[in-house]
């Protein structure tokens, strides 16, 4: 149900079926339909009355949906991936900014060697794409905002873990990857935040040209 939502199977205003036709349709007791509900529901994609459920704009639903919205095909929607990694930024960039002003000694020597390790990396996108979720969850955690931190967890827990399932690595020039790497460090050695989080957006403005570049040419293997 919850993919027939996403396709626009039905549409926002629409009442779903009864209980009794979807327990029908998917050999189910009512009492496991009722709970598909209720999780469609508190992931904001129906609103149930005493009349019926009935599917709610995309746009009023949680986080939640982000991942399932990414499988709809064997490849994710651009446009879609564009905004996740925009919106990722964000959250990046702020968070730097404060950690970096924030952190003790003994963290921003943790931080300095995580990008050191980073400077070592060539192509190898596994190691590199752990090493910077490292990085940033560190920053997290430095940073201490409850909020940016669940938020960035949600967003990705569901993207990240599906666009390498997929095979996509989005390789950053070296050059640009060293730039940014040498601004990060500099941000450290002076705690300036600022320099952080422009670094930071640096690194995702690459990151979001390296990665439309990636599914357009996996797009073209499928088509091939």
């Amino acid at each position: 149900m919850r993919t027939d939502i996403l396709k626009n199977r039905y549409r926002p205003g629409d009442r779903l079926p009864s209980e009794r036709d979807l327990a029908a349709r998917f050999n189910a007791s009512r009492g496991a339909v009722r709970e598909g509900f209720s999780q469609l529901e508190q992931i904001g994609l129906i609103r149930i009355f005493p009349g019926g459920a009935r599917v709610q704009p995309i746009e009023t639903a949680s986080l939640a949906v982000l991942g399932p919205m990414l499988e709809l095909s064997d490849m994710p929607d651009p446009q879609l991936v564009d905004q996740f990694l925009e919106t990722y930024c964000a959250l990046a960039s702020l968070t730097a900014r404060s950690a970096v002003v924030k952190a003790s000694q003994a963290e921003l020597n943790q931080l300095h060697q995580t990008i050191v390790k980073l400077a070592k990396q060539t192509t190898d996108f596994e190691s590199i794409h752990q090493q910077w979720r490292d990085f940033l969850e560190t920053l997290g955690n430095i940073a201490d905002n409850l909020v940016v931190r669940l938020i960035s967890n949600d967003l990705g827990a569901q993207f990240i873990s599906h666009m390498v399932s997929l095979g996509i690595k989005p390789e950053i020039p070296r050059s640009l990857a060293d730039k940014t790497l040498k601004a990060l460090k500099t941000s450290l050695e002076t705690r300036d935040g600022e320099l952080a989080s422009a670094a930071i957006r640096g690194h995702f403005d690459q990151l979001r040209i390296a990665t439309a570049n990636a599914i357009e040419a996996r797009q073209g293997e499928h088509s091939a």
